[in-house]
This record gives C-alpha cells, sequence and structure tokens, in this order.
C-alpha cells in the first residue's frame, strides 16, 4: 500500500526533529537568487533537499536546495533555499510538500520570498514589495482533491491570506532598517515562459502589481495548515511589454544579487520583531 500524503509529511516532520531538535518558530522560503541570506545565519545546520525524506529537489538555477537552520536576531529560524515550481512538471502537492512539512514540524510563521515581474510602472528593478495580496492564474491550487481534515478544512477562508499583523510588522521593520518597502499585489502565472505584453496588460487591469511563477501555492497551502503567512517580491524585471527589450533569467539573478543587502536587512528586522 502506498503511503498517503500525511504520513509522508509525519516522516519528514520527525526527520526534521531528529535532524534539528524543536521546530523554529520561523521559517522563510528564498526565491530566486535569494539564497545567499542562509550564510547571515548563525550556527546554520544544512542538508540538501536530496537528504530529507520526500522532500522534493529543486532543479532551477538560482535556486540552491538546502534547509538551513540557524539564528538571526537571537531568533531560531528555518530557511528554505529554494523552492520546486510547478512548470518543472511537478504536481502543486508535490510544490507544496516543503510547506506541509514545516508546518507539521511545528513552525508557525512563514515568510515566503521571490523574484518577480515589476507590472506597475513605478516597481523599479531592485525595488522590494510587501504582498499585500494575490491572484492565483496559475490554473489550478494546491487543494484540489480529497481533502485530509488533519491538514486543514475542505474550504479554507482566504481573505487574509497574507497576515495584517505581519504586514503591518514589516513596514515598520523596513523603516527601522532603513529600506524602501513598496506594497502590491502578486499575481501567480503557470510559466516557465514569461509573460506577453498583451497579458501584462491585461493583468494590470485586473490590478496586479507584480507577476511570478511561485508563492501563491505555499501561501494557500500554509493558511490550510493555520500557519501566519507574509510575503516579499524583489522585482527583478520590468513585465514584458513594460520596456522595449527581451526579457532574461540572467537579469533575474543580476538583481537578485544587488538587493542582498537590502533584502537581508529588511529580513533580519522583520525576524528580530516577531
Amino acid at each position: 500500500m502506498s503511503m498517503s500524503d500525511f504520513d509522508k509529511v509525519l516522516q519528514t516532520a520527525e526527520w526534521l526533529r531528529e535532524r534539528h531538535g524543536p521546530a523554529p518558530e520561523t521559517a522563510i522560503v528564498l526565491g530566486s537568487g535569494l539564497g545567499e541570506f542562509t550564510r547571515v545565519l548563525q550556527e546554520g545546520v544544512a542538508c540538501a533537499y536530496s537528504d530529507i525524506p520526500h522532500w522534493p529537489a529543486s532543479a532551477i538555477v538560482g535556486h540552491v536546495g538546502e534547509l538551513v537552520v540557524g539564528a538571526i536576531a537571537g531568533k531560531r529560524v528555518a530557511a528554505l533555499s529554494g523552492r520546486v515550481h510547478c512548470y518543472e512538471g511537478h504536481p502543486l502537492q508535490t510544490v507544496t510538500f516543503s510547506v506541509r512539512a514545516i508546518a507539521r514540524y511545528g513552525v508557525r510563521t512563514l515568510i515566503l520570498t521571490n523574484a518577480a515581474g515589476g507590472i506597475n510602472v513605478k516597481l523599479n528593478p531592485g525595488t522590494l514589495m510587501l504582498i499585500e495580496d494575490h491572484i492565483n492564474l496559475i490554473g489550478s491550487n494546491p487543494l484540489v482533491g480529497p481533502n485530509d481534515e488533519r491538514f486543514g478544512p475542505r474550504f479554507p477562508d482566504m481573505s487574509e491570506v497574507y497576515s495584517k499583523r505581519l504586514r503591518d510588522l514589516a513596514v515598520a521593520a523596513a523603516a527601522d532598517a532603513g529600506v524602501p518597502l513598496a506594497r502590491g499585489i502578486y499575481l501567480a502565472v503557470h510559466g516557465p515562459s514569461y509573460e506577453t505584453p498583451a497579458e501584462i496588460r491585461a493583468f494590470r487591469t485586473l490590478g496586479a502589481d507584480a507577476v511570478g511563477m511561485s508563492t501563491v501555492p505555499e501561501a494557500i497551502v500554509a493558511r490550510h495548515m493555520g500557519m501566519e503567512v507574509v510575503g516579499i517580491s524583489c522585482i527583478s524585471n520590468a513585465a514584458a511589454g513594460v520596456l522595449p527589450k527581451p526579457l532574461v533569467h540572467d537579469e533575474v539573478m543580476d538583481v537578485a544579487r544587488r538587493v542582498r543587502g537590502e533584502f537581508s536587512a529588511l529580513l533580519e528586522a522583520i525576524i528580530e520583531r516577531l
């Protein structure tokens, strides 16, 4: 008999407990090019995703593929350096497995980060944007299929996916750290092709400020399991049609490297206040 998703999550959570001890209060998922943040952690204990039972391994440039548990600002934190995406061919249940596992491990607060294209013309590359809400245009939902009540309810409420308490805390933290922080709506698409200029115009009409290929499935699953979520996008490029030039992944990586200092300062300031 094959193991249920719940049993796999239990097994992974138990492995994390044996390896790292009690769960940290907070976990951070690091998006494209943002994985360097793990170096800021003190006494970090790293393990490759490939060593963790049932954990999906990341294969995209800019995603290291390791879990690091360490301390920052005197608080224990788990940092997930890299994630898997549905455009790699994974079902959304696989994409969100790591979030389920850390929630079951005992993590209560989840900081989701990503590199995103700027739809709002005021968001220049290098801007950090606090996600106020999201629009899911991936074409599916990680909760599709039979619902296991041990994870959460069949119809979870999504009226406040990104916690207002944590958003207010992030705004205050950014001000104290002297890091400019924009705010906006994140729209998720399936990928892997970048969006067309016509799609970007449509997304702008829908009220989206930034577009990416991740984060939303993880946020949905985190809320399903009762975690408190905050999201930060690093605007890595202007979306298609905003500027008269093609989009390349290298640019995404370059901008992420450029804002590393500000990004780390912001995360540190947020964690200090949690």
